[in-house]
């Protein structure tokens, strides 16, 4: 497991009962992402996605910082050695770069195991990108967060100007703070659906978070991996369309085990038994 999980800026740990832990571990940086870290973070999500041992994610920081963007010495704006590229060129070798990028972030989304964002301190630009593409957001009462691109002369291109429309309330609201880049502070994050709970200290968010992941975790891996794919269809999907999927998707999976098990338990009121791994 320590040579799988072994990298640079991330420190994954394994807490028990099939929950795991994802930290940016750049604290001397506030957890800025340089292109190192970038690649870690869709190489791990792609490993736990497979992990029969992961059933939940926890994604924080380490030290003073959950993200504080691009590091913009990290490599990831730098240009083509090749000055002779001409703007066709060069524009077809940015765009896979910032393909690249997204499909980074996407990874999260993607994975099939539910990924819980813990934000204490700093959350900017691309850190919002990143909390963005996960499924359940809290933060402590120290954490503020800004879309700040615009503050450094672009437009957010890895997933808060795409994900976030679909995730909080108010149209106007994420325009208003995307071409502002002003700080959000916890409060507001949580009224308009950005956070869905706000913790004292990031110790009072860990203890709380890490108890949620495994309540999430003792239930049917089945069924909350299930969930998980069908609310990420039906975001981009109509209700029809949606309603179709899940017929295809529950076809074969209402033929698990785990049903009677989970029934069971629920009828005699006890506790949910063990689960084979998936």
């Amino acid at each position: 497991m320590a040579q799988k999980y072994s990298y640079e800026f991330l420190k994954v740990q394994n807490l028990g009962d099939f929950v795991w832990r994802v930290s940016l571990n750049r604290p001397n940086k506030r957890n800025a992402l340089n292109r190192q870290i970038w690649n870690e973070i869709g190489d791990v999500f792609v490993k736990l996605d497979e992990d029969k041992d992961c059933r939940v994610i926890i994604l924080d920081g380490e030290g003073k910082s959950f993200c504080a963007g691009i590091d913009l010495n990290g490599g990831i704006l730098d240009k083509n050695d090749d000055e002779n590229l001409d703007v066709a060129r060069e524009a077809r070798f940015i765009g896979r770069k910032i393909a690249h990028l997204q499909q980074c972030f996407t990874n999260i989304e993607k994975c099939c195991k539910p990924v819980i964002a813990a934000v204490h301190g700093v959350c900017v630009g691309g850190g919002v990108d990143l909390i963005a593409a996960c499924d359940i957001r809290h933060c402590s009462e120290d954490a503020f967060f800004s879309i700040k691109e615009v503050d450094v002369g672009l437009a957010a291109d890895v997933g808060s100007l795409n994900r976030l429309p679909k995730l909080v309330g108010n149209h106007s609201w994420l325009r208003e703070i995307a071409y502002t880049a002003r700080n959000i502070k916890p409060q507001e994050a949580l009224e308009f659906g950005l956070v869905n709970q706000i913790h004292k200290s990031k110790e009072d968010m860990a203890q709380s978070v890490t108890t949620l992941a495994k309540e999430i975790a003792s239930k049917s891996p089945v069924a909350i991996q299930g969930t998980k794919v069908i609310l990420n269809y039906s975001k981009d999907h109509s209700t029809d369309e949606s309603l179709n999927f899940t017929v295809a998707w529950n076809a074969s999976q209402l033929q698990t085990e785990d049903i009677p098990k989970s029934a069971m338990a629920s009828f005699s009121k006890k506790d949910l038994p063990e689960f084979s791994k998936l």
